[in-house]
């Protein structure tokens, strides 16, 4: 059913999916109102080196040095502390819930990830904020999935980022994991530069892994909420309108607002019931074969960690620098 044009597009698309703030900016987010944001070790880079942020920044050195750590364990605290700083702010002006990511450093360890999770979770806790408005970001490995499945029955909600693949996405809902965000400009990159094809959105291999999962989850009847993830285009967040979260950037969010173009809803649990769909069974070793056995899923999670790990060292330069000064 296509939505009356009066509506902006980005209007239209709320009333059919949960729309999320892909930024650290804080100020983006007063302006486009999503309901619930999400966070990265790039976002959070590129938003400490911000005037409006340095007070943050600041805040978490002085919180983090009371604890009278040094070196590397102070730089990681004070890390920690910095991505709460921001959650915190964050949720002074969004009505939902907030992702704070774990180190990607940390993508194949269980133990650890369980462990910066739960500090995360008591961090928030300390400045009054509830566990139910927080959702833990943790690297779609097995050995992130698996700390993931412990969290969620703590009562820690998480977010499974770095996702590729239909193998994770069904760990991740056997597991009962609150949400998983599957990256759709990712996966797009990969096969343009593997076979130089431009995509539309219809055809676009990113959009088409959403649609795939969504279908899936829909069909079995999985409570794991579906997010789209990085996004290239406008095109590609049309063809998931009506998917349960997508998660956008500020430049589209603006391109989205700019337009009262009519948008039709594309996904729906009512047309995924409908498919005909066959359970996938994964253990550990049958998941590790899925993944082998898909270089692109296989690709963009190395990938994506290595990147994520990048911009985290460079965080921590940025804050070994202040810790000197």
């Amino acid at each position: 059913m296509t939505t009356t044009s009066a509506l902006t597009r980005l209007d239209q698309l709320k009333k059919m999916t949960t729309v999320v703030a892909d930024t650290g900016d804080i100020d983006a987010m007063r302006v486009y109102e999503p309901r619930d944001a999400t966070t990265n070790p790039t976002l959070i880079l590129k938003a400490v080196q911000m005037d409006a942020y340095s007070a943050l920044l600041e805040r978490a050195v002085a919180k983090a040095e009371e604890t009278g750590l040094h070196g590397k364990a102070l730089i990681d605290a004070v890390i920690e502390r910095l991505l709460v700083e921001f959650g915190v702010e964050i949720l002074k002006i969004i009505p939902g819930r907030v992702s704070t990511e774990i180190d990607a450093r940390l993508s194949f360890d269980t133990e650890a990830t369980i462990a910066r999770a739960r500090e995360i979770i008591r961090l928030y806790s300390e400045q009054g904020v509830e566990r139910e408005r927080v959702l833990i970001k943790i690297a779609s490995t097995w050995e992130g999935l698996m700390a993931a499945r412990t969290l969620e029955k703590e009562g820690i909600h998480c977010n499974l980022t770095l996702l590729f693949s239909l193998a994770q996405a069904v760990v991740a809902a056997e597991g009962g994991i609150t949400l998983i965000s599957p990256f759709v400009g990712r996966i797009l990159d990969w096969y343009r530069k593997e076979t130089g094809k431009d995509y539309n959105a219809e055809e676009d291999p990113g959009v088409q892994s959403v649609i795939s999962i969504y279908n899936y989850y829909k069909h079995f009847g999985y409570k794991t909420e579906v997010m789209g993830a990085s996004f290239r285009n406008v095109g590609e967040i049309i063809a998931l309108a009506g998917c349960d979260l997508l998660t956008i950037s500020p430049d589209l969010l603006a391109k989205l607002r700019e337009s009262e173009e009519p948008v039709e809803r594309r996904l729906s649990p009512e047309a995924a019931a409908s498919k005909p769909l066959q359970r996938l069974e994964l253990d550990e070793k049958t998941f590790r074969w899925h993944l082998n056995e898909d270089p692109m899923a296989t690709d963009k999670l190395a990938d994506g960690i290595r990147r994520f790990a990048a911009d985290t060292e460079a965080l921590a330069d940025i804050i070994e620098r202040e810790i000197i000064d």
